[in-house]
């Protein structure tokens, strides 16, 4: 399997190791998830009206995915701090990763440069994969569109 650029990820594709804390502290890394369905969804920002709106779905659907052997884990580069009162806010049940250092975006090819009122700026390109029990990328979603994303995920499972 030759390397891939991590903007070009694919289903089939290997997915990209990764190591990062949550907001308790608490250590994570793809290899916790070996021989398990992972949810891994980058969000741009805490408390923000479609990432609140997103974390919520999966919360409200966590019974339905974890059903399908699935667990599901939210990366984005806020804090840990700003993670905690985020969870605690919307009763999240899952851990989010602080990825300060964008090095897990990164390694999946979701911090990109993006364009708002014409000004451009890096940021997380909203996304999901999902990694198979073996380690492959299932499937890939970019530029998510909030509303039914998580039942496309649910469907896919």
């Amino acid at each position: 399997m030759s390397a891939t650029k991590p903007s070009e990820l694919k289903a089939g594709d290997r997915a990209p190791v990764f190591e990062g804390f949550d907001e308790t502290g608490h250590r994570h890394s793809l290899a916790d998830f070996q021989g398990k369905t992972l949810v891994l969804y980058f969000y741009p920002k805490d408390d923000t009206p479609g990432c609140t709106t997103e974390a919520c779905d999966f919360r409200d659907n966590l019974s339905r995915l974890t059903k399908s052997g699935a667990a599901v884990l939210g990366v984005s580069p806020d804090s840990g701090k700003s993670h905690v009162k985020f969870k605690e806010k919307y009763k999240l049940p899952f851990p989010l990763l602080a990825d300060e250092d964008k090095k897990i975006c990164s390694a999946y090819g979701v911090w990109k440069e993006k364009s708002m009122y014409g000004r451009k700026y890096l940021g997380v390109e909203r996304s999901t994969f999902l990694i198979g029990p073996d380690g492959l990328i299932q499937e890939v979603w970019r530029k998510v569109s909030v509303a039914g994303h998580v039942a496309e995920v649910i469907e896919k499972l």
